[in-house]
């Protein structure tokens, strides 16, 4: 990859992504999903779910690998 960008931002993390694409006028956004269940996802409300519906550019969303142990 050679145009990567990384920033370090506060707000409410769905708004805060959103904004980042039209700034930095992203062509894909990658997120990580949590894998939350849908009782918890639904009382925090999804991030990922929010920018795949709302940033203005492709959305990547990634799954932690789980560890062996």
């Amino acid at each position: 990859m050679s145009n990567v960008r990384v920033d370090v931002m506060e707000g409410d993390p769905r708004n805060v992504m959103c904004e980042a694409v039209e700034k930095h006028k992203a062509a894909i956004l990658v997120l990580e999903s949590h894998g939350y269940r849908a009782v918890k996802r639904a009382v925090l409300g999804n991030v990922s779910d929010y920018c795949v519906h709302h940033a203005h550019c492709s959305v990547m969303i990634v799954k932690r690998p789980k560890h062996k142990d």
